[in-house]
């Protein structure tokens, strides 16, 4: 003991650390065992959205999809009729309110949308290449939904002024056309470029204050159904837009059918499909959209889901 403090004392004057004692050496630590395998990634199941809340389908059905290796990348919620009635219930609470909502206010609304979308770029990004599109397109596509949500908010609050007229009348009066939402929408969207084709169908359908309810792509389902939660913290009222999943030859009667949807958008699909969907639409004259060309937009498609409005006003006492 005096000498192991003598030795500590020598160290402490030349500055160097003594050799520990037998006693105050400490004993080697055991080697923990490896990991007996690599960690489970979890699998998310994408919920649908309807009324601004995120609920599993009433069916309780669920499909896989994967991605362009075949893995499984996701578990989506296959709707049902049931599902579809519950979000056209919620789109049509929501219409009053959305289309007496400023064209100001739907313009910020919209920018807000691309804002969001901007903000998760590289989600979406990853999402679309788990669906077999390059890096370079991916990247090309989200920015072109973001340049769409923008184009589309600068026209909300002017398409009113190029499409609205007055109107030369031979009697003392004024004469006014104007235009208001055609309603309730429902949307079928295309499997070809599932981001941009999903937000150049839907962006002009509320751009002019209309609901929708839309179908993501059967196919590649994950980038619309994912844009829901960027949708969700961009201030569009609940109800406002609605997004199922499922099967499309299982819901597109019911899309079509419905007798409180005032219109629907199809986008892609085949001749007889299109066939059976304008058959059924003239159950209550429902007006019918067919986009044949994807990611295109322009101010005639917000006229495209718009009635016309014509009002008299005398001149004069």
């Amino acid at each position: 003991m005096e000498k192991t403090i003598k030795a500590e004392a020598r160290a402490a004057d030349t500055g160097s650390t003594p050799a520990p004692s037998a006693a105050a050496k400490p004993k080697a630590a055991k080697a923990s065992k490896p990991a007996s395998g690599a960690r489970l990634g979890i699998e998310k199941t994408y919920k649908l959205y309807i009324g601004g809340k995120f609920p599993r389908t009433e069916s309780g059905r669920y499909f896989t999809v994967e991605d362009a290796k075949g893995d499984v990348v996701a578990n989506m919620c296959r709707g049902s009729r049931k599902d579809f009635r519950e979000a056209v219930v919620a789109a049509r609470g929501a219409l009053n309110g959305w289309s007496a909502a400023s064209a100001y206010l739907r313009s910020q609304i919209l920018y807000r949308i691309a804002e969001m979308l901007e903000g998760r770029a590289e989600q979406y990004v990853l999402e679309l290449q788990q669906m077999g599109a390059t890096k370079r397109a991916a990247a090309k596509e989200v920015t072109e939904a973001i340049d769409c949500l923008v184009y589309y908010a600068g026209w909300a609050d002017k398409y009113q002024q190029i499409f609205s007229s007055v109107n030369p009348v031979a009697s003392s009066h004024f004469n006014f056309s104007i235009l208001e939402p055609v309603g309730v929408v429902s949307l079928l969207a295309s499997k070809e470029k599932a981001l941009l084709g999903f937000v150049a169908d839907l962006a002009p359908i509320i751009a002019g204050g209309n609901t929708v309810v839309a179908l993501a792509s059967e196919a590649n389902p994950l980038p619309a159904i994912s844009f829901a939660e960027a949708l969700h913290s961009s201030d569009v009222p609940a109800g406002a837009v609605n997004i199922l999943s499922g099967y499309r030859s299982e819901l597109t009667e019911h899309f079509a059918s419905h007798m409180d949807v005032n219109a629907i958008v199809v986008s892609g699909g085949d001749v007889k499909e299109r066939k059976v969907i304008q058959e059924l639409a003239a159950n209550n004259i429902k007006r019918v959209i067919v986009r044949k060309k994807l990611g295109v937009y322009d101010p005639y498609q917000i006229l495209d889901l718009q009635e016309t409005k014509t009002t008299w006003h005398p001149i004069g006492g």
